[in-house]
């Protein structure tokens, strides 16, 4: 398929160093606050966060939604290797790109990972950081252990996922499925046929759980007590390593608070940027 085929907005697109492409959408005016969405097949910036983002433009801030390499409209590269030193090297440039010298960077899942490597690398790039069930503070193997992890790879490797195949992931990701959009399955549908093999089978995050405390900028995070996908217990790694980090862990919820509770995580977040 066609990338212009995607049934997603067209935003901008930003050319890098490396030769990928990146699409984004930017959307109102102010501080800037970089969205980066997680790994899951058929991912993309709005699909993410569609319902998010809007709120924080209004609040006053400029958006910056993005498509990370291999997802939603942006180059997905066969011959990458989808690691966390690609991701955050792709990141990187993309502010180079854009012009951006510092901003908040919010992150869920894999999006997360890509946050807290761009703010141990790039410090000076990152002012605050928001977190929603990050990356990057398991071992590889303590993931695919998960309920969520082990159904995506599963329904992944028999083939081309439609909008069944993907219901029987999206599933996990909330704690009441009933929330679950058909637009959503969609608009991932239509991306993941378009997604690479070495997606996935490359994709590698170290633990960086030991360097949490080398973290100096504001940390916002959140964690649902039923996520399926990656334990609730790295909460604590955050608690107890990165001193100006504080989280919600809500009951009632999985992978995708923003999703499962859109009011909260909203005003949350825009009470966190606001304070001075």
């Amino acid at each position: 398929m066609d990338h212009q085929d995607l049934p997603l907005p067209v935003g901008q697109y930003a050319q890098l160093e490396n030769g990928l492409t990146l699409h984004y959408l930017d959307v109102g005016e102010g501080p800037v606050v970089l969205w980066l969405h997680g790994s899951g097949p058929g991912a993309s910036g709005f699909s993410n966060f569609k319902t998010n983002y809007p709120i924080f433009a209004e609040a006053g801030y400029r958006n910056i939604v993005l498509d990370l390499p291999g997802f939603g409209r942006s180059s997905k590269p066969e011959d990458a290797h989808y690691n966390l030193d690609f991701f955050v090297e792709c990141l990187n440039q993309f502010l180079q790109a854009t012009g951006i010298e510092r901003c908040t960077l919010l992150g869920n899942s894999l999006g997360g990972a890509i946050a807290l490597g761009q703010a141990l690398a790039h410090p000076a790039t990152v002012e605050r950081l928001v977190l929603m069930a990050p990356g990057g503070v398991e071992e590889r193997e303590t993931y695919f252990q998960m309920e969520g992890i082990k159904r995506m790879v599963e329904v992944y490797g028999q083939g081309p996922m439609g909008v069944e195949e993907m219901r029987q992931v999206m599933q996990l990701q909330l704690f009441d499925s009933s929330q679950l959009d058909e637009e959503l399955l969609k608009e991932r549908a239509a991306v993941a046929v378009t997604q690479p093999a070495n997606l996935f089978s490359t994709m590698m995050v170290p633990n960086m759980t030991e360097r949490l405390g080398e973290l100096t900028c504001p940390i916002l995070g959140f964690w649902g007590s039923n996520d399926r996908f990656n334990p609730v217990e790295g909460v604590f790694k955050f608690l107890d390593h990165a001193p100006h980090a504080r989280f919600l862990m809500l009951n009632r919820c999985g992978h995708w608070v923003q999703v499962e509770h859109t009011d909260l995580f909203n005003r949350t977040c825009i009470d966190f940027l606001q304070q001075g």
